[in-house]
């Protein structure tokens, strides 16, 4: 087959889960080529990128912010391409029919790339609803091919918040298919108004054979090393695992907690930190690479998210690094919020507490340091919950499943990505 995939930005560390699915395509013999809004310039980038030589199959949008400089980059493109293809091109600037993405010129920036390439494709698969948006109106002007759109979080729900509830209402109508991480996710696009006919479950996967099981043991007067793995924004919850954490500390001394990741928080969270006065138990480490990550799975004893509603509406969706943590064998503590619970096996492979209780997530992580004898049990439970359900494998056979059946006009189960019906 071949596939498009539409997203915002790459490549970026922090969408794994995506490029898991695009080197899972190509490991399986489907073309990929890939389409991003922008190249966010991290500096260093996931090692598969390089291995799988993705940048050669990137083409971007590459939208300018400053409005003269956008219009008159725009009037070039115009020029540039328009003996390729002039009724797409006067189409796509019709203020009419497109509004917003029109007037903005950012559907003509997104029609830029597909010109002067095959523009038929058997799959247009969009993650993140805003990118679906793109994709139908693709579609309508030039780009062949079924619309497979992914939600995931964020864009069920602050994007919405900010919105408002109809924003999907032309999605909902024109593409073929929606896939959704957790339950959760799809009981919310059927409240905006998707057919439920038109959703499967398809959950964001890892490839387990790179997260290695080791067995969590303590050491007697041995230091209880607690990590995290997450961006510095509000819904992680940061704000409170840092409170549980230094709270068990005043009883437990031999707690150390590792933060790994970056972000707008970081000033704000290092202020908490020297305010509990526990600058020498908590550590905000920044980025780390893959191999930094797996080390600190590696070497931790127990893994903590503590993810919250964020002001402005945003939430989890799957929250992957659950699954990540729980491969490991590390015994977890989170949050009952949105698709969290359908990730972790609240009692078997970690605890789970309401959102914004660093007072229940302290209780937890207390009860986990001073039972020790749980965390063998409660790894192997974990890992064998992430082999059934989360082998980036298996989901990306279970894809190419969904795909071939979205071409074959066959009918799947709604909810169930991996029954596919005749």
């Amino acid at each position: 087959m071949k596939i498009a995939f539409i997203l915002g930005l790459f490549p970026t560390l922090s969408e794994t889960f995506i490029l898991n699915q695009i080197t899972g395509l190509l490991d399986l013999g489907h073309e990929v080529d890939i389409f991003a809004h922008y190249n966010p310039h991290m500096g260093r980038i996931h090692p598969d990128v390089e291995a799988y030589r993705l940048m050669e199959r990137t083409h971007y949008f590459s939208i300018p912010t400053n409005k003269v400089k956008r219009v008159l980059k725009a009037l070039g493109l115009v020029v540039a391409n328009f003996y390729e293809a002039p009724t797409n091109l006067l189409q796509v600037l019709n203020v009419f029919k497109y509004g917003r993405y029109a007037l903005s010129l950012r559907l003509l920036y997104a029609l830029v790339p597909f010109l002067g390439k095959e523009q038929e494709y058997d799959i247009v698969h969009c993650h993140f609803g805003p990118n679906g948006k793109i994709g139908v109106l693709l579609r309508d002007l030039a780009v062949q091919g079924k619309i497979v759109v992914t939600f995931h979080g964020y864009d069920i729900s602050s994007y919405v918040r900010s919105q408002g509830n109809t924003v999907y209402d032309y999605l909902f109508r024109k593409a073929d298919l929606f896939t959704v991480n957790t339950d959760f996710v799809q009981r919310r696009i059927i409240e905006l108004g998707c057919d439920p006919g038109k959703i499967v479950k398809l959950p964001a996967g890892l490839p387990i054979e790179k997260f290695s099981f080791k067995k969590k043991e303590s050491r007697p007067e041995g230091c209880v090393k607690v990590v995290t793995v997450a961006r510095l924004i509000e819904k992680k919850g940061l704000e409170y695992s840092i409170k549980a954490t230094a709270k068990v500390m005043k009883k437990h001394p031999n707690v150390e907690y590792n933060i790994a990741g970056n972000g707008p928080l970081k000033g704000q969270l290092e202020c908490l930190i020297s305010e509990l006065g526990v600058e020498e138990h908590i550590k905000l480490l920044g980025w780390q690479d893959q191999h930094q990550i797996g080390r600190l799975y590696q070497e931790s004893h127990i893994f903590v998210l503590a993810s919250v509603t964020a002001r402005n509406g945003d939430q989890e969706g799957q929250g992957l690094v659950l699954q990540e943590a729980q491969a490991m064998g590390l015994p977890v503590v989170s949050t009952l919020h949105n698709g969290i619970p359908e990730g972790v096996l609240d009692g078997q492979s970690g605890f789970l507490v309401p959102e914004r209780d660093a007072d229940a997530l302290a209780e937890r992580l207390e009860y986990l340091i001073e039972h020790p004898d749980l965390w063998p049990d409660m790894g192997w439970a974990g890992r064998k919950f992430v082999e059934e359900h989360y082998d980036i494998k298996k989901l990306n056979r279970r894809l190419v499943e969904i795909y071939e059946a979205l071409l074959k006009g066959k009918k799947l189960e709604t909810g169930v990505a991996s029954k596919v019906m005749g």
